[in-house]
């Protein structure tokens, strides 16, 4: 099977999909299929060497309608001889191209974009359930109503938790054509902590584009009650300058880290440095980066909000708050359990395996793409 994988972002970018992208392609790289990966990127000129199939860039910093038709006519090209199609982004322009190439098409979906980007150009201020629920003027409707329609085209969709599968159903994508697979990560082995610049005692790390719904904010701010914890950021985003000049004004700079955007191994590296993993969101399709800490044996503090409730087991693998909590208060109550023996960590990392073992994911998608393959044939 030839599959040609579309991803908006790859490392070393971070975020879930630049994490996924290349597990996926290798995993069905080692099950005898071909796959090619077109990828957004700010530097064209990567050493993609290393991976075990071809990596094709596109400047992201073209402007948008050149890049638009640039990634098309690229899709073109490069699917002109592949069996499946595998869109982890640029959703538009790949139901745009296969429109002209009419092959089977897979499709992931992480979240919703219009309303991701409503909120960044502050066009609506809701939380991703009511934005779901409620009606907007034009211009919101016209880009729901593309999301929706871009997602009904594929021939299945896969989501990474069910809470995500039950709103792509309300876009309209036929219940038969949605099925759920968990993400997942191999097990790490014992990763180098990278030096944290942090001088407290407790440490706590979150990793992520810095952006609203991510309420990384709300974690500065909870520093205030908690002296003796220290907070790492690791990701970078148009949220940054706002965060710094909150640490300041709360005089908490020097238990703020600011590690900026970072490749996996450097985070990874950070993240085994801390104590635990906290989350902040109003919203997560499924929080990938929760799984990795997990991998790591990290104990997760997580906002009860959408996938997350699927990933962390509270009281086991970590805890889930209320999203209107006092995250100062969380904090005072966890830090004062016994979480951090080795048993517990050990403990946290045979759970994930279990739930998020990578060989069932990998099962899962290949068993997708290529029934995807066979039905378009008999089709």
């Amino acid at each position: 099977m030839k599959v040609l994988i579309v991803t908006g972002i790859f490392p070393p970018d971070i975020g879930g999909p630049a994490t996924y992208v290349p597990q996926i392609a290798e995993g069905l790289i080692k099950r005898g299929h071909q796959v090619e990966v077109v990828t957004l990127s700010d530097h064209i000129y990567q050493d993609d060497s290393i991976y075990p199939f071809k990596v094709i860039r596109l400047l992201r910093r073209t402007f948008k309608p050149l890049r638009v038709i640039r990634t098309i006519l690229t899709l073109l090209y490069e699917g002109r001889n592949v069996d499946v199609i595998f869109v982890n982004g640029l959703a538009l322009e790949s139901v745009i191209a296969n429109f002209f190439l009419k092959k089977p098409l897979v499709m992931k979906v992480v979240g919703d974009l219009a309303w991701e980007r409503a909120k960044n150009l502050g066009w609506a201020a809701d939380d991703f359930e009511t934005f779901q629920k409620r009606r907007y003027g034009l211009r919101i409707e016209l880009l729901k109503a593309l999301r929706s329609w871009w997602t009904r085209q594929p021939d299945r969709v896969i989501v990474p938790s069910q809470y995500l599968a039950r709103w792509v159903l309300c876009w309209g994508v036929p219940e038969e054509k949605i099925v759920v697979i968990y993400n997942a990560v191999e097990p790490l082995a014992e990763v180098g902590p990278l030096p944290v610049p942090l001088k407290t005692p407790i440490k706590a790390v979150t990793v992520g584009r810095l952006v609203q719904w991510k309420r990384v904010d709300g974690l500065i701010e909870a520093l205030r009650e908690v002296p003796e914890l220290g907070l790492a950021i690791v990701g970078d985003g148009p949220e940054r300058p706002r965060l710094e000049q909150i640490a300041r004004e709360l005089e908490v700079s020097d238990r703020v880290y600011f590690a900026g955007q970072r490749s996996k191994i450097e985070t990874t590296g950070l993240m085994a440095a801390c104590d635990f993993f906290v989350l902040n969101s109003t919203y997560e399709g499924l929080p990938h980066v929760a799984i990795e800490a997990m991998a790591l044996g990290l104990p997760v503090i997580a906002t009860a909000v959408g996938g997350t409730r699927e990933v962390v087991k509270h009281g086991i693998t970590g805890f889930l708050v209320p999203t209107d909590g006092s995250l100062g208060i969380t904090f005072r109550e966890i830090l004062n359990k016994p979480l951090w023996d080795s048993g517990f960590r050990s403990r946290i990392r045979e759970l994930m395996l279990q739930d998020f073992a990578v060989s069932v994911m990998l099962e899962k998608t290949e068993a997708i793409l290529l029934h995807t393959c066979s039905f378009k044939r008999r089709a």
